[in-house]
């Protein structure tokens, strides 16, 4: 059972409170907006990464939008330089391709521009669903083109470069979260950069510790070996979140996708939800959609509708992923890097063991995500190796006892194209307001009873369903009991066998019932005495 509040027309709140008389505050009850640069590469998951990140761009400080080079596309210098690194997947699947001038990048590429010029159009209604939205202009100005000639390639500073290594070097305060949706050449240079200038200073062993401290990188996997080659050696205290045990949102999610997952991946979900919602809509792809991010590219053959895999192979094409429905889900494989950075209430982006609709940290930071490094390069063994690997994210998942949040991301991703389209704000719906008054970080005893009261209040009058559960994410790593968790007022049971300085995370969530049903959350976290 959960509890059902409703909503009346002039929106009621539970006066509910925290108690707990031994309990004293660690945080307040509210999250700032992160600070965050985007590095992607025109892979045509990372353009659809991109739309969704543009969506929620209200839930964080957006300081960049960087155009990066990888193992699987890069510009070139224009000079006819050839370029050629062992294992890449030009020299797989029987191809013997490069050295090459290019790889798989479009002449005059300008995916990120497209982007923002189409959040520019429906900019007017997003704002209406939340003022939080930043101006086409601001994203604009953050536009830069990085390390994009060669793969791996950190030899000289770009303007991509020279904007991370400004914001690493800036005084403002809070941490700086860098994704790598591509490779980390960029970012890898701005760190090379300031190593130059600073390393034989005085104010060297200051200026490390600062960036250390300060930056945390997001990557999508190692994808030119930057990270192993040049940041780990010379960075090894700067912060690497590689997130696994989440949603998947990558290539070919919908082949062992659960039942109840499924759904949202299908070509009517899509179509309804996704690609016939606007501008962003029009841009994002999806199977069989009839377009190519670089024209003729052997190795993208996913707008490509009408033909089996056969008969894509027989046309040249790389063939690596079953060809699906026509319209369905194609993928986003690098949502892990900012799915926790969202203001939903989970709290994720604080630390990378949190979790949340990205994952959560793994601690092996040697994980490299340079697809299929086997030693047979066939297609079809691609295929299998591309099975393994998402039942072993799977396996991963269910060990870490791991929610199911795809629906809800879903469901909010969905609300939010609808946004994009919607000028009238009661056109819409909209998230529920999830609080618990008092602090987010308490202590107590084991043994001790401690009692959780929330405040939850919807914006469109919805009927709201509210459960408290416990997150199995702390370092407690038993079960508690909590009572009457279907009620706003609860009560939490330390268990007795807890051990000093272990914690323990509860989540108190709420969805409305309205089309599409959207969640929200908020967690506290109780460390034992």
């Amino acid at each position: 059972m959960v509890s059902i509040i409703k909503q009346l027309p002039v929106i009621a709140s539970m006066a509910l409170f925290f108690v707990a008389a031994s309990a004293r505050a660690q945080s307040p009850n509210h999250q700032p907006r992160p600070r965050i640069v985007v590095t992607t590469d025109p892979e045509l998951d990372d353009n659809n990464s991109l739309i969704r990140f543009l969506l929620y761009s209200s839930d964080y400080q957006v300081e960049g939008l960087i155009y990066a080079s990888s193992a699987f596309h890069w510009k070139g210098d224009g000079k006819g330089t050839k370029w050629y690194v062992p294992g890449r997947e030009y020299s797989r699947f029987g191809l013997h391709l490069c050295p090459c001038e290019s790889w798989r990048w479009a002449k005059n590429e300008r995916f990120i521009h497209n982007a923002v010029e189409a959040y520019a159009k429906v900019y007017p209604n997003l704002k209406i669903h939340n003022p939080s939205y930043p101006s086409p202009d601001d994203l604009r100005s953050k536009i830069r083109y990085g390390n994009i000639e060669f793969d791996g390639d950190i030899s000289k500073d770009s303007p991509g470069s020279d904007l991370i290594k400004s914001l690493m070097l800036d005084n403002k305060p809070g941490k700086l979260y860098i994704t790598a949706c591509g490779g980390g050449s960029t970012i890898a240079r701005a760190l090379k950069s300031i190593q130059e200038q600073y390393e034989n200073t005085t104010e060297w062993e200051q200026i490390k510790r600062k960036i250390s401290r300060k930056v945390v990188l997001l990557p999508s996997g190692d994808q030119d070996d930057t990270y192993a080659s040049y940041i780990r050696p010379n960075w090894p205290d700067i912060e690497y979140r590689q997130f696994r045990g989440g949603p998947n949102y990558g290539y070919g999610a919908q082949l062992r996708a659960k039942k109840e997952d499924s759904v949202y991946m299908t070509s009517s979900w899509m179509k309804a939800n996704v690609s016939d919602r606007g501008p962003l809509g029009a841009i994002y792809r999806v199977w069989g959609d009839g377009k190519q991010m670089v024209k003729g590219d052997i190795m993208d053959y996913f707008g490509i509708a009408g033909h089996t895999t056969d008969e894509l192979r027989k046309m040249g094409y790389v063939v690596w992923l079953p060809v699906q429905e026509k319209g369905s889900w194609l993928g986003e494989g690098d949502d892990p890097t900012f799915m926790d950075m969202l203001g939903n209430g989970l709290r994720a982006y604080e630390d990378g063991s949190y979790g949340g609709w990205g994952g959560r940290e793994i601690v092996e930071r040697n994980t490299k995500n340079i697809f299929f490094q086997t030693g047979d390069t066939s297609q079809k063994a691609m295929a299998a190796s591309l099975s393994t690997m998402t039942a072993q994210a799977n396996k991963e998942a269910s060990a870490m006892v791991f929610p199911d949040f795809f629906p809800a991301a879903q469901n909010d991703f969905a609300a939010r194209l609808k946004w994009s389209v919607t000028p009238a704000y009661t056109g819409a719906n909209h998230e529920p307001v999830v609080k618990i008054e008092g602090p987010l970080n308490v202590m107590a005893s084991a043994g001790e009873k401690i009692r959780l009261n929330g405040a939850v209040t919807d914006p469109d009058g919805n009927t709201v369903t509210i459960k408290w559960w416990q997150f199995q994410v702390g370092t407690y790593a038993g079960k508690i009991n909590i009572l009457k968790s279907d009620a706003a007022q609860t009560e939490v049971e330390i268990p007795k066998d807890a051990v000093s300085g272990q914690t323990i995370h509860v989540v108190l969530e709420a969805t409305d019932n309205g089309s599409p049903a959207l969640t929200r959350y908020q967690r506290v976290i109780i460390t034992v005495r």
